[in-house]
């Protein structure tokens, strides 16, 4: 799975609105703090065990909304998105990465995913 084509084709959806590459932004960003700081205020706070591991579920999968949020914002410049996209499948895609979106509940699962994925970009020559 790509992260990068993930981001890009959530932010995209069926019609390539402007409205909704901010609305995705805005939910990517929200997730990353919103999950980060509870969980973290969890595994701070929390004196059962249950809470802690809720902490911990919450860190991780919440950073996995990083990744996607340093995407959206790269794609966020004028035509990246549709460079992103050249040539895609929309529907095929959407449909392939909706299911493959769940990913996002498995902790970390998807900055694992994105540093393999620069780590295995070819470098460019020059």
């Amino acid at each position: 799975m790509n992260v990068r084509r993930l981001a890009a084709i959530d932010m995209y959806g069926s019609r390539g609105t402007t409205r909704r590459r901010w609305i995705i932004l805005a939910e990517f960003l929200v997730g990353v703090v919103v999950m980060v700081t509870w969980g973290v205020w969890l595994l701070a706070s929390a004196h059962g065990l249950g809470s802690r591991v809720l902490g911990l579920w919450l860190t991780g999968a919440g950073l996995n909304y990083a990744p996607l949020s340093a995407y959206a914002i790269a794609l966020m410049r004028p035509g990246a998105l549709d460079a992103e996209l050249a040539g895609a499948s929309i529907d095929g895609e959407l449909r392939r990465y909706t299911v493959l979106q769940l990913w996002v509940f498995i902790p970390l699962s998807l900055v694992v995913l994105a540093i393999r994925d620069v780590l295995t970009r070819p470098r460019a020559r020059g």
